[in-house]
């Protein structure tokens, strides 16, 4: 369990306004909402890491509990150790290798309902937050409550949302799908998302050119494909997340290109857009390129990411050997440091 985050310490950071951040979880029911939610409380040392996803500790009301699912919107003060942003490391004189320097935040986080009859709640939370965390489960995909608040966060609301494919875990032990399946899968996801943000810009340009001169119409096509750029979701551009809430884990693809720039002493910039798409690595050469090596190569995302994590995962579900093995033979206990390294 985390240590416990107390009162006088979130009073404290109340007074460091820039460090305050308000962030709200919106979804389509039962995507997990609730139990990112506990997750994320249990990092404070409010609830056991063991509860989380059960004691669904922000649906306060009998109501809630009974049926199961959130009905009014709820907020709990959170403290997280974040990153420097760069013009605050610019400001204390760090360079880029000093990129793991970190910094209190205080997170006032909010969860809301995910069925459509509490849509109003939703639209509430969001507009008294700086930034939105949009799950999707990676089993249902998109869905359409999923489509409702895309367009009330993302459009109407102006608020940059977070996209996080929540459920991997059960990618593996419920469809059992290969890391190629799952890649595939994850892909047309995003593409879903990206879809919808690209209709909801290329919908209200339409309505506006009704009203303009038709000479304008090139400069706004410009314009048209530039807002796509700056809200469409890819993990290269660290606006999507992948996890598994009730399992207690999340990642970007940051956080692996830091990982292996310094294994294989490479740019960082070089692996955060390798990890994503097409892009092929090899390793005695330490080139990426975004052609295949051989005709067995697979993208990179697949071989440095979901491989590793398929492995631990179909580890963790092997039948554990007697408890006399275990004493005799530590080839099972080995497997798992050698995976968890």
């Amino acid at each position: 369990m985390a240590g416990r985050v107390g009162p006088g310490q979130l009073a404290a950071l109340q007074k460091d306004t820039a460090h305050i951040r308000n962030i709200c979880i919106i979804a389509h029911v039962d995507h997990g909402k609730t139990t990112l939610s506990d997750s994320l409380v249990s990092s404070n040392g409010i609830i056991s890491d063991k509860l989380a996803g059960k004691v669904r500790f922000l649906d306060n009301t009998e109501e809630e509990q009974t049926r199961g699912i959130t009905m009014k919107s709820s907020a709990i003060s959170l403290m997280y150790e974040g990153l420097l942003t760069p013009s605050e490391r610019k400001a204390r004189g760090l360079d880029s290798t000093n990129d793991d320097v970190t910094v209190p935040y205080l997170i006032n986080l909010v969860d809301s309902p995910g069925h459509v009859d509490f849509s109003f709640d939703v639209s509430t939370a969001v507009r008294l937050c700086d930034g939105a965390l949009v799950l999707i489960d990676v089993i249902e995909g998109v869905c359409a409550q999923t489509h409702a608040v895309l367009r009330q966060v993302a459009w109407q609301e102006g608020i940059r949302p977070c996209l996080v494919l929540n459920k991997i875990d059960r990618l593996i032990h419920e469809l059992q799908f290969t890391p190629v399946e799952a890649y595939q899968h994850i892909c047309r996801i995003v593409e879903q998302a990206n879809v919808i943000i690209s209709s909801m810009i290329r919908s209200d340009k339409l309505d506006e050119e009704q009203e303009i001169d038709v000479s304008l119409l090139d400069d706004d096509d410009d314009q048209t494909e530039t807002l796509e750029r700056q809200w469409m979701f890819s993990p290269a551009y660290g606006n999507v997340l992948f996890g598994s809430a009730y399992d207690g884990w999340a990642f970007s693809i940051g956080y692996f290109a830091a990982y292996y720039s310094k294994k294989f002493d490479t740019p960082q910039a070089q692996w955060r857009q390798g990890l994503w798409g097409d892009h092929y690595f090899h390793a005695k050469t330490k080139v990426i390129r975004s052609t295949p090596w051989t005709s067995s190569s697979v993208p990179m995302f697949i071989s440095f990411i979901l491989e590793p994590l398929w492995s631990v995962y179909k580890t963790m579900m092997e039948p554990l050997p007697p408890p006399t093995r275990l004493a005799t033979d530590g080839t099972y206990l080995e497997k798992l440091r050698q995976l968890t390294k």
